[in-house]
C-alpha cells in the first residue's frame, strides 16, 4: 500500500483550536511542501491568528498517542458566507487519512451549522483530493497576481442532512 492510501495507523483526535494553537498552525501552513516553488508567494507571510481561531470553526487534528498532541492537520471553516477556508495536513503525515478524517469531521460541523452547501477554492496539487472526499467541481477562481497567479479550482461540498 503506497504511503498516500494508507490508513489511519495510530490513534487521531480532532478537537477545537485554541489561541495558544496559533503559531502551530501557521508553522504548518507556511511549511507544507504543497507550497514549494512557484506556490511559496501564497503563504509567504500568511498568518493563521487568535482572531481567525476565535472568528471562525478552526479544528485541529492531533495525535492522541504523541506527546504533547502534536497537531497533524488542521481546519478552518467559515460559515458566512459557507467556505472552507483552509485545510492542511502536516507533510509527514500525509497518506494516513488525516485529510479524509478532517472533511468529514467539516461536513458533521457544517451540517450541525444548518449548511447545505461548502464552497472551497483549492491549492493547485490538492485537486484531486478534493475529488477523492468528493466534492464538486464547480467553476475556476482567476488569478491575483502577485499573492496567486494561477488560476484555482472552485468546488462545492453538497451536504445531506443525515
Amino acid at each position: 500500500m503506497s504511503s498516500r492510501t494508507s490508513p489511519v495507523s495510530r490513534p487521531v483526535t480532532i478537537r477545537r483550536a485554541v489561541a495558544r494553537d496559533a503559531k502551530r498552525l501557521t508553522r504548518l501552513v507556511r511549511g507544507s511542501g504543497a507550497y514549494e516553488g512557484k506556490y511559496a508567494a501564497a503563504v509567504e507571510g500568511y498568518r493563521v491568528g487568535p482572531d481567525c481561531i476565535e472568528a471562525h470553526r478552526v479544528f485541529v487534528a492531533v495525535g492522541a498517542d504523541e506527546h504533547g498532541g502534536r497537531v497533524l492537520g488542521f481546519y478552518s471553516l467559515v460559515l458566512a458566507p459557507p467556505e472552507l477556508e483552509l485545510l492542511f495536513v502536516a507533510d509527514e503525515a500525509q497518506g494516513r487519512g488525516i485529510g479524509r478524517l478532517l472533511v468529514a469531521h467539516m461536513r458533521s460541523e457544517a451540517r450541525a451549522a444548518g449548511l447545505d452547501r461548502v464552497k472551497v477554492v483549492s491549492h493547485l496539487p490538492a485537486e484531486d483530493f478534493y475529488h477523492r472526499v468528493g466534492a464538486v467541481r464547480t467553476g475556476t477562481v482567476l488569478a491575483y497576481p502577485p499573492a496567486v497567479p494561477w488560476d484555482r479550482p472552485e468546488f462545492e461540498f453538497r451536504l445531506s442532512s443525515a
